[in-house]
């Protein structure tokens, strides 16, 4: 469609990670066993914690939708990713572009929120064990995870709703591997001030809502933890805590970094390499770090492992 002297885009061009016909076949490689292991990893936790009836409680439940929304958003990108990177055309439609960032955005800010249950959850379980059954009761579970949902559906509604609706006469060359907000700003011919209040705003708003959660319930469970005289009894608190806080650290320190800053300071051939890192790289690290530094997860998979070797 023609617009006075400009041709409104309807189709991208993603540039993707690098042009080099050698390195690409290297990143092919690499990114696909990445993501295989990534697939595999969550889809076992997934399956393992619905065949064991011991991992039926609350921290599991929240954990199999952590790995569903792992499994989602990486799948919005990295399946395309792979795709290009052995592709010589990098088109993708207006309407794919826009798919693409909107079940991304939507998995990454459920699972954000998810991650701050998941704390809410531990420090219920550490500083009120005697109410633990009735605060994170199997209605209080559902509303939570549904509540997680809904938020993060709502904010890519806003998200992909907001930059879609720009102009794109400029290029179509999206500097990027992925339809992301930044870059997509980047070749808009609409004025984006509107849309860059809207990243930081609703983005520092879903980030720093369950962040907070998430560091007011580790304070008071580090108040409870210390509080506890036997060493021994320290270490098993904060055992039950650590991966979940591994993971929280790695994944809301890229997605800070990627977002929360002024759209004028961005750098996106460098930031594409902090993408890879929470787009592909942390979704495959989650199901390591749940399982290696648990030591229920690592019997119900002796358990199962055990049982099938049995029955053969």
């Amino acid at each position: 469609m023609v617009e006075g002297n400009s041709t409104t885009v309807t189709e991208f061009v993603l540039l993707g990670i690098s042009d080099n016909p050698r390195m690409q076949i290297i990143f092919f490689v690499v990114f696909l066993m990445v993501y295989l292991v990534n697939v595999v990893g969550n889809l076992g936790m997934i399956i393992l914690i619905s065949l064991d009836a011991q991992l039926h409680t609350p921290m599991y439940f929240f954990l199999w939708h952590l790995s569903f929304c792992d499994i989602c958003y990486s799948s919005a990108i990295a399946p395309r990713m792979l795709s290009d990177l052995l592709s010589k055309s990098r088109t993708i439609s207006l309407h794919g572009c826009t798919a693409q960032f909107y079940f991304f955005a939507a998995f990454v800010d459920a699972e954000c929120y998810i991650l701050a249950v998941m704390a809410y959850d531990r420090y219920v379980a550490i500083c009120n064990p005697l109410h633990y059954a009735s605060a994170i009761s199997k209605p209080v579970c559902f509303r939570l995870l549904f509540g997680s949902y809904i938020a993060g559906t709502t904010n890519a509604i806003i998200h992909t709703a907001a930059t879609f609706s720009l102009r794109f006469c400029r290029s179509n060359l999206i500097n990027h591997f992925f339809c992301d907000v930044p870059p997509l700003l980047a070749i808009s011919c609409s004025d984006t001030h509107v849309n860059e209040i809207l990243l930081f705003a609703f983005a520092g708003f879903v980030e720093m809502s369950s962040l907070s959660v998430i560091l007011l319930s580790y304070i008071f469970i580090l108040a409870s933890v210390l509080r506890i005289h036997s060493s021994s009894g320290r270490l098993k608190a904060f055992s039950t805590c650590g991966s979940h806080f591994t993971g929280v650290t790695l994944f809301y320190g890229t997605v800070i970094f990627m977002y929360l800053r002024p759209t004028s300071v961005y750098a996106l051939d460098q930031d594409k390499w902090a993408s890879v890192f929470y787009t592909v790289i942390i979704p495959m690290l989650n199901p390591l770090i749940y399982s290696l530094r648990n030591k229920d997860v690592k019997a119900a998979f002796r358990k199962l492992i055990i049982k099938k070797l049995t029955s053969v």
